[in-house]
């Protein structure tokens, strides 16, 4: 697993945006044009009003791609399912806050598997339910959009969440990343970079674009 600085700008292109009819070229073009991470939302339709996909789709791209997989699990029980993603070959795995697991448990359980220990918060949740966790994760994922589908513009106070987040990192010499999710386009990079973030995960912005190597490049020098 590469660690990478805190102040170092990732680029995770989220394959929700992706054709997945042609989904190994659909990685290809991401990992050509400069991706750091693979972004992949796991969704289960109850903890969000969606369905996309499993386990066994981390496998296959871990098995044809040699890429960092960020996984993303959007599901009521995450403690459940972890195991299943270890043997995927998940690099990193997010859980939220809001889920129903006991959250110091589940990312003890991810650390042990030396995978990255990410946690997450919807833009309606208080910055205070993540603090007593912050000590114990490599990434905080702030959403900026209401997960569950792509295509959403950023809702602008969710900055505030990044906000805090930069600030109680530095305060307390943590060294967590912090990443944003929802509505990431060139423009947005700018202010959810200039509030905190430096993992930015863009879905349509960047599966959507003609020349996704000069997207993504002005996405990392915004």
């Amino acid at each position: 697993m590469i660690h990478h600085p805190c102040t170092t700008r990732l680029i995770a292109p989220s394959l929700l945006a992706a054709d997945w009819s042609r989904l190994p070229e659909e990685c290809s073009r991401a990992i050509r044009a400069g991706a750091d991470w693979l972004h992949c939302d796991v969704m289960d339709g109850h903890f969000v009003d969606n369905i996309t996909f499993g386990p066994q789709f981390i496998e296959c791209l871990s098995k044809t791609n040699d890429i960092f997989l960020d996984v993303h699990l959007m599901i009521e029980r995450p403690d459940h399912f972890l195991p299943r993603f270890f043997k995927a070959g998940a690099d990193g795995i997010t859980v939220h806050v809001e889920a129903q697991h006991d959250v110091a448990e589940t990312l003890r359980r991810i650390r042990e598997a030396r995978c990255q220990a990410g946690l997450s918060l919807r833009p309606e949740t208080d910055f205070a339910r993540v603090v007593p966790f912050l000590d114990q994760i490599d990434l905080l994922l702030v959403m900026t959009v209401v997960p569950g589908f792509g295509g959403q513009p950023l809702i602008p106070a969710t900055l505030d969440t990044v906000r805090q987040a930069k600030a109680w990192r530095e305060t307390h010499g943590l060294k967590y990343h912090i990443e944003v999710d929802g509505g990431i386009t060139q423009e947005t990079a700018v202010s959810a970079t200039q509030a905190g973030a430096n993992v930015l995960v863009a879905g349509s912005s960047l599966f959507g674009s003609p020349d996704m190597a000069a997207a993504l490049a002005a996405m990392r020098s915004a």
